[in-house]
């Protein structure tokens, strides 16, 4: 008698326990929520990178061939790169950074691109929103870092203001060999 109760207590207790965690999961899904609050300004974007030109294509190749040699393991190679784009200082593998025209379709605000002169698909990239400014106070804002598409020797940036919309932020970026 005494193990039929344990078990019925037992399966209410389990029960209980699932309706509660599908009802905390549907509550968490994006489409349960009302529609004014999924609309907010400052809603994320989309997280799309630009497509490749033939001139970036180029250029990529070139640093590619002019490398003397990729970075030992366990080294990195950084960059600090200004809100327009600038290459403001960088370790010598990094050859360029460039910032996409944010009115060109599949363009936005803050869509950098980091080329580098070895193949970085395979490594681990780090970045966080920084400055070079004497106060080295940096803006608020976010970041993210992907390998670039198409381009073995590139990555891609997004930077974004605290709402997350689209902004154009200076940045630092490490990658680990």
């Amino acid at each position: 008698m005494f193990f039929r109760r344990k078990a019925a207590v037992v399966a209410l207790g389990v029960l209980a326990l699932t309706l509660a965690g599908g009802g905390i999961a549907a509550a968490a899904h994006p489409a349960a929520k009302a529609p004014a609050e999924a609309a907010q300004p400052g809603a994320r974007q989309p997280g799309q990178q630009p497509p490749v030109t033939a001139a970036e294509t180029r250029a990529a190749k070139a640093a590619l061939r002019a490398t003397l040699a990729p970075p030992a393991a366990g080294t990195v190679a950084w960059a600090v790169v200004g809100s327009n784009g600038a290459l403001l200082q960088h370790s010598g593998n990094v050859i360029a950074a460039t910032k996409f025209a944010s009115n060109l379709p599949g363009q936005y605000a803050g869509q950098y691109q980091v080329t580098l002169d070895y193949d970085v698909r395979l490594k681990a990239y780090h970045a966080s929103i920084g400055t070079d400014d004497p106060a080295n106070v940096p803006p608020g804002g976010e970041v993210s870092v992907a390998p670039r598409t198409l381009i073995p020797n590139a990555i891609f940036v997004q930077t974004r203001s605290s709402f997350g919309g689209f902004a154009d932020k200076p940045f630092h970026i490490v990658i680990a060999n």
